[in-house]
């Protein structure tokens, strides 16, 4: 488990001034926030903060204005979600450093929440130029990161300031961290992982790592189609990377190695269109897929084997979906191994944690997001930590 300090190692921090980098990258609609789920993440740390008496200075990016101020990218957009979140008025502030800030905090009181401008209006965030991070820091006392859908960025306002300031894990990052650590850094084994997505390609450094780490490999998705191509299978006009059936084979050799069960569907539900409930969809072996078919889902015989699969697992780590699972019917395989794995975690013998956009949104679809152990909705910086690698602001917590 990474060595990092909590709220719980701050002392008192009444009239001290934090700066608190969240993430308030909201989508809009209609000039409010559609899903406020980022705010209500981070409420926990900023009323901990408010109640212990500290100025809370919080920023965040929103969008990406590359460097330049942008009129429709300013965070004066979410201050009223934020304010409806938190339950408490947020002062606006139109800078990030400098005598605007300095003004701003002898005005709000203890408790008082300011919510700085866009950082990423200033191009030092984004190359992480350190004379811009000591003007931020120069106003707060401590640092507090509760962003870790940012953390794999090496940015001013994630990496910078921890190496200037004292700094600390927010409440949701360390639920993030620690969560992270139950699945991959220190499981309970055996572990198996759920990989889906349409492309191989794009998570090539995902499989490598975690056929070292995991006891089971489940591959679904359209890449499942390219480690089929790799066996000799004929995919018909499914989605496919031919191109890259030596990596699969690759990958699939590095599992046995390691003592890694790579599972691929051997029943599929093809059909000629990808439409929803097209009359030409079908259930089949793999060796039966015709030229003029697609495969769009795993099949349920496969399912059944797979949700056996997990009943024998510790630990469920999963990113993306099985199948097409937009369009029904081609969400079957994923609703249906979903609601195993949240059952198997509801009756306390797996702990699961999943991420990545789609996941979040297929089981969400699946009507057990809330049931998993943990479901993190970072994109990027939960990819990379799939991947093996060190994420920036995490790293400068620790240091």
């Amino acid at each position: 488990m990474p060595n990092f300090k909590t709220l719980d190692d701050l002392g008192d921090i009444a009239g001290k001034v934090a700066l608190v980098r969240v993430d308030l990258n909201l989508p809009m609609q209609g000039g409010r926030a559609s899903d406020v789920t980022r705010v209500e993440a981070v409420k926990p740390t900023i009323l901990e903060l408010a109640d212990k008496g500290a100025k809370i200075l919080l920023f965040a990016h929103f969008g990406r204005p590359k460097g330049q101020r942008n009129s429709t990218m300013s965070t004066s957009y979410v201050q009223d979600d934020v304010e409806d979140v938190l339950g408490k008025e947020v002062m606006y502030i139109s800078e990030v450093s400098g005598p605007v800030v300095e003004q701003s905090i002898g005005i709000l009181r203890n408790g008082d929440i300011g919510l700085l401008d866009n950082v990423r209006f200033w191009p030092g965030e984004e190359a992480n130029d350190p004379e811009f991070a000591k003007a931020i820091a120069a106003h707060g006392d401590f640092y507090v990161n509760d962003a870790f859908s940012a953390a794999h960025r090496a940015h001013a306002s994630t990496e910078g300031l921890a190496r200037l300031l004292p700094a600390y894990a927010g409440r949701a990052m360390e639920i993030e961290l620690k969560a992270l650590d139950a699945a991959l850094g220190n499981p309970e084994q055996p572990v198996a992982a759920v990989v889906g997505g349409a492309k191989v390609s794009t998570k090539l450094d995902v499989l490598e790592n975690l056929v070292g780490k995991v006891q089971h490999l489940i591959i679904g998705g359209g890449m499942a189609n390219t480690f089929l191509a790799a066996r000799g299978v004929d995919v018909g006009k499914s989605l496919c990377e031919h191109d890259l059936t030596d990596t699969a084979n690759r990958i699939m050799d590095s599992a046995d190695h390691a003592g890694c069960t790579v599972h691929l569907p051997y029943d599929v539900i093809v059909a000629k269109e990808f439409a929803a409930n097209p009359p030409s969809v079908r259930t089949c072996n793999v060796h039966e897929v015709a030229e003029d078919e697609m495969i769009l889902d795993v099949g349920p015989q496969a399912v059944e084997a797979l949700g056996d699969v997990l009943k024998t697992c510790r630990t469920l780590v999963w990113n993306g979906p099985l199948g097409a699972f937009e369009i029904e019917p081609f969400d079957t395989a994923t609703v249906a191994l979903a609601k195993t794995a949240a059952a198997l975690t509801e009756g306390g013998s797996l702990t699961s944690v999943a991420g990545g956009g789609d996941t979040v949104a297929a089981l969400a679809h699946a009507g057990v997001k809330d049931d998993f152990t943990f479901v993190s909705t970072a994109g990027g910086a939960f990819l990379e930590w799939m991947e093996g690698k060190d994420l920036p602001g995490v790293a400068a917590l620790t240091a």
